[in-house]
């Protein structure tokens, strides 16, 4: 299946990105972002950032348009689907994009845009450019050795009740 852009349907769906950004802003508390999850040139599914509504800080339009589409369609896989939303989107909604196989995403304000306006979005692209030890938030691991053996475990057993062998990715 090809994806190649489709001016017209882009900057339809881009419009109603937009559009739901801009009617977030009129319910106290939300910021000015939307998205929708577009399948076969029908929308799936909309999002706009719930983060102070919910009290979670992952509830961005993004994301919630995600959501919206894995409880409509019943999956988590959206390997169909284009992602349409009013701004680029931040490092967690792009690696969720990732994460859910979307193979087109399409965007309207930059990343640029977006940290003109007060939004940290490339300050958290640059952190994570940066070595671990060098980063704002402390990450580390304080697994010992009998720690780390129980919880790789964990992870061993999970792929061993896959129906295939699984493939390392590193």
């Amino acid at each position: 299946m090809s994806y190649a852009p489709e001016a017209a349907q882009d900057r339809t769906f881009l419009t109603q990105a937009i559009d739901l950004s801009r009617h977030a802003l009129e319910d106290e508390g939300k910021t000015p972002f939307g998205a929708l999850i577009v399948i076969e040139g029908e929308v799936i599914a909309t999002g706009t950032s719930s983060v102070v509504e919910l009290r979670d800080p992952t509830a961005h339009a993004e994301v919630m348009a995600l959501r919206n589409a894995g409880a409509e369609l019943g999956r988590h896989l959206m390997e169909d689907a284009v992602m349409y939303a009013s701004s680029e989107p931040c490092p967690m909604c792009l690696v969720a994009c990732y994460w859910a196989r979307v193979p087109r995403l399409v965007y309207a304000a930059t990343s640029h845009d977006v940290a003109v306006n007060g939004f940290e979005d490339l300050q958290f692209y640059r952190q994570l450019a940066l070595p671990n030890a060098e980063r704002t938030l402390l990450t580390e691991t304080a697994a010992d050795g009998e720690t780390h053996e129980i919880a790789t475990m964990a992870l061993a057993s999970w792929a061993d009740k896959l129906p295939l062998p699984v493939e390392p990715k590193l």
